[in-house]
């Protein structure tokens, strides 16, 4: 008989299966044979797979390639709507104290420009508290039970805030990772940010990391909002745009 791919050299045949969908890898050449497994479950096939496609880190984090791959190939925002391009679509539990939200266009009145030029919009906040919220589902989102519990990658969460040159206003960013049943493992809550009547209106971020949260986190919840301190009717308190939550390779 002629001989078969169990006769290649290893350095060959992961080449071959480097060559495959990554979902195939795991789901269907894993379970071919104890070798193939092997390639499968070791570091060599996800490095060439990880050079192929442009994907690089550094090989003193190289702990599993293989969840890097899958991580790195799925990073996203996973905040939907987050400048307010689709006006409140998918933010829940939307608080509108005073006048309520509002969509604006960059840079707005006594406003300035967003650092990037593909953010065209923001929300703005009025005299008494707006909150709004989104719920993420990160089974949903494609990251499966075993690479949260295990593996556990850090939860990068950021927001962009100002205020209006003419006017004073608060500012408070709220996110909690949560349990299939919504109880909460770990939670990253701002002080009231104040922003003097007398600010420059520039756009600044405010950023966490979650790390080493432990196992059974499902859900994130990101929760921001605002007022102003002046009490005007209509939009005078602060601006929030570009949202985001990311889960890092």
């Amino acid at each position: 008989p002629a001989p078969g791919m169990e006769s290649l050299p290893e350095a060959v045949l992961i080449r071959i299966l480097a060559a495959l969908p990554a979902v195939e890898l795991v789901l269907v050449c894993r379970l071919v044979c104890c070798q193939w497994k092997n390639l499968v479950d070791g570091a060599a096939l996800w490095i060439l797979k990880c050079q192929q496609e442009g994907l690089t880190r550094a090989e003193a984090d190289a702990d599993n390639w293989q969840n890097f791959y899958f991580l790195s190939k799925r990073r996203k925002n996973l905040i939907k709507n987050p400048c307010g391009e689709e006006d409140l679509e998918h933010w829940g539990e939307v608080e509108n104290g005073g006048d309520g939200w509002k969509i604006e266009e960059l840079p707005g009145d006594f406003g300035k420009e967003f650092p990037s030029e593909e953010v065209h919009k923001y929300f703005v906040t009025s005299y008494e508290w707006c909150r709004k919220a989104q719920l993420i589902d990160l089974r949903a989102e494609g990251y499966w039970e075993e690479l949260m519990d295990t593996t556990q990658p850090k939860i990068m969460v950021r927001d962009w805030y100002a205020g209006r040159s003419d006017a004073g206003c608060l500012y408070e960013l709220c996110v909690k990772l949560l349990s299939e049943n919504e109880d909460v493992l770990a939670e990253y809550k701002s002080e009231t940010i104040t922003i003097p009547e007398d600010n420059d209106a520039s756009w600044t971020e405010i950023s966490h990391t979650f790390s080493s949260y432990g196992p059974g986190v499902r859900f994130v919840r990101f929760e921001h909002g605002g007022q102003d301190t002046l009490f005007w009717k209509g939009w005078y308190g602060v601006r929030v745009t570009n949202s985001s939550v990311t889960v890092e390779p």
